[in-house]
């Protein structure tokens, strides 16, 4: 799948990636981005710009805010 979506141009995202293992192996496959509870359970919007403001190097770069 990874190697067909290259072949047409796109990046893969993994969903569900929860074990580094996991993380691993598709990174070995070549797997663009991945995504899952190894990373975050899910955040509605206003915990998401939280966890971001809290581990950004960008908003400790800038004003603390993003």
């Amino acid at each position: 799948i990874v190697a067909m979506a290259h072949s047409m141009g796109l990046k893969v995202i993994a969903e569900g990636v929860e074990h580094e293992a996991q993380k691993e192996t598709l990174d070995a496959l070549g797997c663009d981005e991945v995504q899952g509870f190894l990373y975050s359970k899910a955040l509605s919007a206003e915990e998401f710009s939280q966890y971001l403001n809290k581990t950004s190097p960008v908003a400790e770069k800038t004003t603390g805010t993003l």
